[in-house]
């Protein structure tokens, strides 16, 4: 038997950090406007501990696993290094946990920037104390085996994303946004700009509502050209119902 589907790259090409940093801030829905909206991961991944979490954001270890099965979840773990953000490809397991609040608060202890499990986690009471921001499928308190196989860094599916090792990873509330390296700074340079021209139109909704309501309409008509759209003036009571 080869040992493919068994295997452990040891080494990571990360970003460096300083140009990480420069998504900080950046929500994930201005970033995901800018990658043409199709980068995020599915609905279904779900922040465990919104109330303390901070922001998602940080640089992917990935970890493939058999369903139920951490032995190779423990592998990255001892692999990963501050700022990096463990990805497991748990094949979206729903019967058996990969991790709990033993592995959760070491990775936060280690520095790192976060844990995203395609999969189910458990022990949600101490997981939703810490700060570490962290995202799985769903939870059960059926706990895992480690016999494995597995593989960590390798490219993975994770919440109907493809991840590679090394790539970015940010998140909010809203979800999960994945960026590849090569893409980085072109993707954080207009993110920012983005991000700068929503804090604009806040500031002209907030200061002046009648200028705002008059670009809204312009912007709407515009957009509505060429539809072929019927307006009738009456209501849907006085056209269809008798």
């Amino acid at each position: 038997m080869s040992n493919i589907g068994n295997r452990i790259f040891t080494k990571v090409k990360r970003v460096p950090r300083e140009l990480v940093e420069k998504f900080k801030g950046i929500p994930s829905s201005n970033i995901n406007d800018e990658m043409n909206r199709l980068f995020c991961m599915s609905d279904y991944m779900h922040l465990l501990n919104p109330r303390t979490a901070v922001q998602l954001l940080g640089t992917a270890i990935t970890v493939r696993a058999p369903i139920g099965d951490n032995l190779f979840f423990h592998q990255a773990l001892d692999l990963a290094q501050p700022g990096d953000i463990i990805v497991v490809d748990g094949a979206s397991g729903n019967n058996r946990s990969l991790a709990g609040e033993i592995m959760m608060r070491f990775a936060q202890k280690k520095g790192l920037s976060g844990i995203v499990v395609d999969g189910c986690l458990r022990d949600m009471d101490g997981i939703e104390r810490l700060t570490m921001p962290i995202y799985a499928k769903g939870v059960t308190p059926q706990g895992p085996f480690k016999f494995g196989p597995g593989e960590v860094n390798v490219p993975i599916a994770c919440g109907g994303q493809v991840v590679f090792p090394g790539d970015i990873l940010v998140g909010d509330m809203d979800g999960i946004v994945v960026i590849r390296l090569q893409d980085a700074e072109e993707i954080a340079e207009i993110a920012q700009k983005k991000k700068a021209s929503e804090n604009k139109t806040f500031e002209l909704m907030n200061s002046d509502l009648a200028a705002y309501t008059a670009k809204h309409l312009q912007i709407t008509q515009k957009r509505m050209e060429g539809k072929e759209v019927l307006a009738i003036d009456a209501s849907y009571a006085e056209k269809y119902i008798l």
